[in-house]
């Protein structure tokens, strides 16, 4: 995750705010041939923000517009990128249908919120979308049956920069968003998408998944028990969010992976592992060397260390296992979380992939 830019943070607007925004213009265009703008939309709490189109186009029997979206300041991947939805009138009694255009995905796997086949638009922008057909419809006397094909131009190329394909999404984007509202660094697309792996994981049956704090450890551990890539949880420093989950959605067993200052912080009951919420406690540190033997003299340099590495370099050096009593009293802490509702267990990894600690299975 990167760096918080200090000051005051501009929110920003979902995707499917975007999309909302543009159904509304065109079908309001398809009904009167004329587009509002800036198109003002509902959100789910009420606030009635308006957005500027940045593509407009009327036909005989289709309506098209397109807003940009703005995340804010928060380090979207859609932030900028143009958001479009072309309506059409659907049969009689068809209600609004959706169709996934160029750049949004569609669902090829079971377990996530929609049906497999189904496009990738989550049902918070629908309900949003078809709210606002409604209220149209109804302002104009028309019959509230609409197809709605949302489409993101160059979508594909940024769902490679999303766990879409991990989650069985395919060909784009996901329209997401459940308030509407983006917050700045809330990383909710990032936790969204943990759920949902967790979701396409039991829908498949699987037993076994592991949960890393990155690619390194992703890697080592998926080599390490040699599980399909369905059962890995890009998990960062979301532990809190992935335990909380997996209690309320469980599965047999659980492997959390990651290096060793990471869990160093979950040992200590923290379950945000981000550097800007959580901090290694090298105090603590030097009193777990005590209780593993550590001499004075080896105490007193591990005070003086100023990162976890240095403290586990020192343990090292003494042939002192620091590495596994770190992942058992983190596991003791995930075991806590999950209410014995999962089997934990923790493996920590170096740099390079390598075992340097482990708790007990």
């Amino acid at each position: 995750m990167s760096r918080v830019p200090e000051g005051p943070l501009r929110r920003g607007w979902t995707t499917g705010a975007c999309a909302t925004a543009a159904t509304a213009a065109a079908y309001t265009a398809l009904l009167t041939g004329a587009f509002p703008d800036p198109v003002t939309i509902r959100l789910p709490k009420g606030q009635t923000p308006s957005f500027p189109l940045a593509k407009r186009k009327l036909g005989k029997d289709e309506a098209l517009a397109a807003v940009i979206k703005d995340a804010g300041d928060d380090p979207d991947v859609t932030h900028q990128a143009l958001v479009q939805a072309r309506v059409r009138p659907g049969e009689a009694e068809s209600g609004v249908t959706f169709k996934a255009g160029e750049g949004v995905g569609t669902v090829t796997r079971p377990g996530l919120q929609l049906a497999v086949g189904e496009p990738a638009i989550n049902p918070a922008p629908r309900r949003m979308m078809t709210e606002a057909v409604r209220e149209i419809a109804e302002q104009h006397s028309a019959r509230p049956d609409l197809e709605i094909e949302v489409s993101i131009p160059g979508g594909e190329a940024l769902a490679k920069k999303t766990l879409n394909g991990r989650l069985g999404i395919e060909g784009g984007l996901s329209v997401l968003g459940t308030t509407g509202i983006v917050i700045p660094y809330s990383c909710s697309s990032w936790i969204h998408s943990i759920h949902r792996g967790i979701d396409v994981a039991r829908a498949m049956g699987l037993a076994h998944l592991a949960a890393a704090t990155g690619s390194t450890s992703e890697a080592a551990v998926q080599k390490l028990y040699g599980l399909p890539e369905t059962a890995l949880l890009d998990m960062g420093d979301f532990v809190g969010g992935t335990l909380k989950y997996l209690r309320a959605h469980p599965v047999d067993r659980l492997t959390l992976a990651g290096g060793f200052g990471k869990f160093c912080k979950l040992a200590q009951g923290a379950l945000d592992l981000h550097s800007g919420r959580s901090q290694v406690d090298i105090g603590g540190l030097a009193v777990r060397l005590a209780e593993l033997g550590a001499d004075e003299s080896l105490l007193a340099e591990a005070r003086r260390a100023v990162s976890a590495a240095q403290v586990l370099e020192l343990a090292a050096g003494a042939g002192l296992p620091l590495a596994d009593l770190i992942a058992g009293q983190a596991r003791q802490v995930a075991e806590a979380q999950l209410a014995g509702r999962v089997a934990v267990e923790v493996v920590l990894f170096g740099r390079k992939g390598e075992i340097l600690g482990r708790s007990p299975v």
